[in-house]
């Protein structure tokens, strides 16, 4: 077996890990079962050197219309279409006496 060699350290800091919270930009049904191409949330199930793979509970879609039988999308870390969850805000009631 052939020895691997770094020309610098790999990177110890995940972005990604398994179970987050993620939206991806792309093709899916939305609730009213009407194709759309907009942020969707998923989980990731896999994190791998260079992709992750993220779970929907909707159908998703490949970009040639195929859609994905698994529900399991492959996406690049990097990728401006993946980001982690934008947690909504929820405003504070103050009372008033």
């Amino acid at each position: 077996m052939s020895d691997i060699y770094f020309t610098s350290a790999p990177n110890q800091k995940e972005t990604y890990h398994v179970g987050d919270q993620v939206e991806v930009f792309c093709d899916h049904e939305d609730k009213e079962g009407n194709r759309t191409r907009d942020w969707l949330t998923g989980t990731v199930v896999q994190v791998d050197p260079k992709l992750i793979a993220v779970q929907f509970e909707e159908n998703v879609y490949l970009t040639d219309g195929w859609m994905v039988p698994d529900h399991v999308l492959w996406c690049p870390k990097i990728s401006s279409k993946v980001r982690l969850l934008q947690r909504k805000k929820k405003k504070s009631h103050s009372r008033s006496k």
